[in-house]
């Protein structure tokens, strides 16, 4: 059992830095032409700021790098357990360019992800190829101790061993095997490095800090906000419906009363509207209270009570979902919600007929993806509802990713810290 365990960890430790090596070539070929092109945009835009067009240009040129930095911060959370905190001022809805512009300039967050574009084109480069040059340079040892040396009549050197006979060769061999021992364990640690470089340079330090608070701020006034329109919306509620009717089926009541003797035909019909009013009563209360929490929610938990929301909808759905235990009733109700406005929103508007969602917790995140194979273009602060959802997140230091490029897919994340029980 011991000498299966152990080479059942050999097999994943060799998958790990193979894939480790995979993904530094992925993340080199792409994000390099990608921040040469954002880093040039960038540069161009703001010079034309003082004639006019970089009023235009400027926040759908920032809008793409917070884009690209975005992407960089999930494939680090993904990818390398690096965690890279995204704080961008928020703009007002109804900002005029010139308002948008120098909104989105006068953010530090802004000049961070510019200062993070040459240093991902170089050195972000060069760590990124690091796992994969460093788990296929040991294979040239070995082509050399397999003959490969004869090809050259000078003096070859591999890594500090200069290679002139078969001898030499075999040295070279040992020195990659060394090279590939270490690659076996490194690899998954340099790619990590990439990231740690990353989340340096996008990070903010006491800027960060001073942001952080900045939007707990904002959050705590939302959630104040929010609660309160809560409560008047139970109040009117209330008031309009089971009050009225409970008023009512308590007149009824005392009219039955006064009949009862007198004309019993119209007590029993007055009896049977009182309790049709009863029952009318208890249906609004019930819907008034799934509405605050739902019972299958407080019974049964997030991921049934997903699965119980997504059975109401028109559409297929694909609901996965892999929770060890239960998050707070607070993180709960605020996930379900937040899902709840999301799947309303593919329904109107995406033109999906295929919604996938996917619930798990991993690294102290309780994290949400919703998948539609709609038309795409759903973006935050459009009407949309999901600036709605990404306030009430905020209320708990979550956070909301979309990704919905015209002709689709639209992918909404949702990650909220929390520990289950």
């Amino acid at each position: 059992m011991d000498i299966e365990t152990q080479s059942g960890n050999g097999r994943t430790r060799t998958r790990t830095m193979a894939l480790s090596a995979v993904r530094g070539l992925a993340l080199a070929l792409i994000s390099l032409p990608g921040a040469v092109l954002c880093f040039c945009l960038t540069l161009v835009s703001i010079a034309l700021v003082p004639i006019g067009i970089g009023l235009v240009t400027t926040p759908w040129v920032l809008t793409g790098v917070r884009m690209f930095a975005d992407w960089r911060r999930l494939l680090a959370a993904e990818w390398g357990g690096v965690r890279i905190q995204r704080a961008y001022r928020p703009l007002p809805a109804n900002a005029n360019p010139w308002g948008r512009t120098f909104g989105m300039l006068g953010d530090p967050a802004t000049w961070r992800d510019f200062l993070w574009l040459p240093v991902d084109m170089t050195a972000g480069f060069v760590t990124a190829l690091l796992p994969l040059a460093l788990t296929l340079y040991p294979l040239e040892g070995f082509a050399i101790a397999a003959g490969l040396w004869r090809v050259w009549s000078d003096t070859y050197w591999y890594g500090f061993v200069p290679v002139t006979d078969q001898t030499t060769a075999l040295y070279a061999a040992a020195l990659g095997a060394v090279l590939l021992v270490a690659a076996y364990w490194l690899a998954p640690l340099l790619l990590r490095a990439h990231f740690r470089l990353t989340g340096a340079v996008l990070g903010s330090g006491q800027e960060e800090l001073a942001e952080r608070v900045r939007v707990l701020t904002e959050t705590r006034r939302d959630a104040v906000d929010t609660s309160a329109a809560e409560l008047r919306r139970i109040e009117r509620d209330l008031h309009d419906g089971a009050q009225a009717r409970l008023v009512a089926m308590g007149m009824d009541l005392g009219t039955i009363e006064a009949l009862l003797e007198k004309n019993p035909a119209k007590a029993r019909e007055l009896l049977a509207q009182a309790r049709r009013s009863s029952a009318d009563a208890l249906t609004e209360l019930r819907e008034l209270v799934r509405g605050i929490h739902p019972p299958v929610l407080a019974e049964r938990g997030l991921g049934d009570a997903v699965r119980a929301l997504a059975l109401r909808l028109p559409v297929a759905v694909e609901v996965d979902v892999d929770l060890p235990g239960r998050a707070e009733a607070p993180v709960e109700s605020a996930g379900y919600f937040a899902v709840s406005e999301i799947l309303t929103n593919a329904v109107k508007h995406s033109g999906a007929d295929r919604i996938w969602i996917d619930i798990h917790h991993s690294a102290g995140q309780l994290r949400i993806a919703v998948t539609d194979n709609g038309k795409g273009g759903a973006v935050i602060g459009a009407g949309s509802g999901l600036a709605g959802v990404e306030r009430r997140l905020g209320t708990f230091d979550g956070v909301l990713a979309v990704s919905s490029p015209a002709g689709g897919p639209t992918m909404v994340t949702m990650e909220i810290p929390c520990a289950l029980s």
